[in-house]
């Protein structure tokens, strides 16, 4: 049987720890800047074994992003399918949340990846984007999600509230270091709220 991915965080084989090691470099410098022989370094394996198992720095790419995509699914599936639409979205949400916060270096990589998606490196966004499609076409079928928007809106709404919180905390966190005040403790800082509205729909 299949490990989740949260085993594969665990797997403790050459090809993993390569794979893990790329994605840790690259969240923290980019894949320009990281090297093959760093990669290597950091897995505690040779350049040969690197080139062995995912032959171009492409070929890492690609299995980074397979396995980032893993982990959405797998925490967006764990989810419970219990109480309203709305209830069912939040867990799903939080779910995702509590998945990122165990995997700062998916983080970075998806910060350098949708900010600056060149090249190949934006395929992830189109990934992430499918699976939030064929998540929310699986609900609306089922009858557990909300279909006052079209799909498409939801779907775009369901990648904003997940991702783009992620993307915009930095500049929350930066400006409230700047101004806070010495009586103004952490939990005192202003809650982040990322939402798309559709057109048309009620307060537009």
């Amino acid at each position: 049987m299949a490990g989740t991915p949260q085993q594969a965080d665990n797997d403790l084989t050459a090809k993993a720890r390569i794979r893990n090691a790329a994605l840790a470099l690259y969240a923290d410098f980019g894949e320009d800047a990281t090297a093959m022989r760093a990669i290597a370094e950091a897995a505690g394996v040779t350049v040969g074994l690197v080139v062995h198992h995912f032959r171009t720095k492409d070929g890492l790419r690609e299995a980074i992003e397979q396995h980032i995509l893993g982990l959405f699914s797998h925490a967006i599936d764990q989810a419970p399918l219990e109480g309203t639409a709305a209830a069912i979205a939040a867990a799903r949400d939080e779910a995702v949340a509590s998945m990122l916060a165990r995997n700062p270096a998916v983080i970075g990589y998806l910060r350098r990846a949708v900010l600056d998606p060149t090249g190949h490196r934006g395929r992830i966004l189109e990934m992430l984007t499918r699976l939030a499609a064929d998540r929310v076409k699986t609900l609306r079928s089922a009858g557990v999600a909300s279909v006052a928007q079209r799909d498409t809106s939801q779907t775009i709404g369901v990648m904003v509230r997940q991702l783009g919180q992620l993307f915009l905390q930095p500049m929350v966190d930066s400006m409230w270091a700047q101004l806070a005040g010495p009586d103004e403790a952490e939990h005192d800082k202003p809650h982040l709220v990322v939402k798309v509205h559709e057109p048309g729909a009620p307060g537009s």
